[in-house]
């Protein structure tokens, strides 16, 4: 059954998060304000010390702005999400979109496929629209295509090219606040799975993504940490012991997992309190991710 609002109102809404991009969000949110969706769109400013708040408010007033008044990171799109009362969210990053009619296709399969939490959608890159590397993986996902899902089922996503169910979203505490950015999407689709929502790759779906190419300090270790983290915070002791030597031994020659270690053992007390378990199905799932090419 169809969780919609009436047909003259918006299904989807955008968050997006962004920290002292002013031009590149501008640019992004120029871009949303033409679809023909017409979504309500949130900007979380994480912390901006460019006059990003300022900009959005002046160019831009029909936007709803949230200044939290601290770096939230990923975390800051499920305070966004909070904000909002479409039934679906969908995320941008400040230097992604999603392609006219996007959303409604994304709505559409919402709508027509209660179990479904999150659409993981196809990503086009630069101005050329180079497939991303990630849709072939998603593509071809061991986990097959369950039956009351729209496509492949998937532990994994580009959170700029997602689309989710606000309610299952927010039921499972979103994006987890301890992880920041960098990896943190495999964390939310285990929750997803492990509450019994559906996390799918449809490839009609597009969102497009034109990073500017500047380098992003320190992004492989905040991958890695998140990765041990997660491990943490949802698996097996020995999945969680056996990662953790991977990286310690890693560590000896790499200054990337030696900065992820040193990272992820600080945040380590903190996981721990918060760990829960996900269920034997699940496990077997993310298992068969790790083992397969």
């Amino acid at each position: 059954m169809a969780d919609g609002p009436p047909a003259d109102q918006p299904r989807t809404g955008i968050v997006v998060i962004t920290r002292n991009r002013r031009t590149s969000l501008l640019r992004t949110l120029d871009r949303l304000a033409r679809l023909p969706e017409r979504p309500p769109v949130a900007v979380v400013d994480n912390g901006s010390t460019d006059g990003t708040a300022e900009a959005v408010r002046g160019k831009h007033p029909g936007v709803q702005l949230l200044t939290p008044g601290r770096n939230l990171a990923a975390a800051g799109r499920t305070y966004g999400a909070a904000a909002l009362s479409t039934p679906y969210i969908a995320f941008s990053d400040d230097d992604s979109w999603w392609e006219p009619g996007a959303l409604d296709r994304a709505a559409d399969v919402l709508d027509t496929h209660p179990r479904l939490g999150l659409v993981a959608a196809t990503t086009l890159v630069g101005p050329d629209g180079t497939p991303d590397p990630l849709n072939e993986a998603l593509r071809s996902s061991p986990l097959g295509q369950e039956p009351d899902l729209p496509g492949r089922s998937v532990l994994g996503f580009l959170a700029c090219a997602a689309v989710v169910r606000r309610a299952a979203f927010l039921e499972v505490g979103g994006f987890h606040p301890l992880l920041g950015v960098g990896g943190e999407e495999q964390l939310l689709a285990i929750d997803l799975d492990a509450h019994g929502w559906g996390v799918a790759h449809c490839p009609g779906v597009v969102a497009r993504h034109e990073p500017d190419g500047e380098p992003r300090p320190g992004r492989v270790a905040r991958m890695r940490r998140n990765e041990l983290l997660t491990a943490w915070l949802r698996r097996p002791l020995r999945q969680a012991v056996a990662q953790s030597a991977r990286l310690a031994l890693d560590s000896r020659d790499d200054p990337q997992a030696r900065l992820a270690l040193a990272d992820a053992a600080r945040r380590l007390p903190a996981a721990l309190a918060r760990r829960r378990r996900v269920p034997p199905r699940v496990e077997r799932r993310i298992r068969l991710l790790e083992l397969s090419p």
